[in-house]
């Protein structure tokens, strides 16, 4: 393992969020490297194709010289971490229902490494309300949500929408 502090950032990024974005230029300042896993979620129908959230996400990320995007169909999280060389895991936390979910997740995978440590990061107060099934749903309906994707993320919802 490195002596450099890389963070993974994992999840399904359907899509990026401008609440994503504020977690991963925190996680910058923290972090020497930042990898944002765009991973597969079995529990959703999925919006964009993992390689259209992959190009859409370095796109939003492209002003950050320590980030990459990675793109991950199968695996256990702590497992693609260690195999990135990832010492840290990052989660953005929302609210209370966040916090309990990730608290149980982070406790498991610390039981499965102990080389791995969570770092949650509180949303800022403007980004607390968004989550990417809402995005979704407003834009689905014709709704305006330039305020809380970035602007290429928009952009591909309305050509994905019409």
């Amino acid at each position: 393992m490195t002596n450099k502090r890389i963070a993974l950032f994992p999840g399904s990024f359907d899509p990026f969020t401008n609440g994503h974005l504020n977690t991963v230029e925190r996680a910058c300042l923290l972090f020497d490297e930042v990898i944002i896993g765009i991973f597969t979620n079995t529990t959703k129908k999925p919006l964009f194709s993992p390689e259209e959230k992959k190009e859409l996400t370095e796109k939003a990320v492209a002003h950050l010289d320590n980030v990459r995007v990675v793109l991950q169909s199968e695996g256990l999280t702590i497992h693609i971490a260690k195999e990135l060389e990832a010492n840290f895991l990052i989660r953005g936390v929302r609210n209370n229902q966040d916090y309990e979910y990730e608290k149980n997740i982070a406790s498991m995978n610390r039981t499965m490494d102990e080389s791995i440590d969570t770092v949650f990061l509180l949303a800022d107060d403007k980004f607390s309300n968004i989550s990417s099934s809402m995005i979704k749903e407003i834009a689905k309906f014709k709704g305006d949500v330039s305020s809380f994707v970035p602007k290429e993320v928009n952009e591909a919802l309305i050509q994905k929408l019409g």
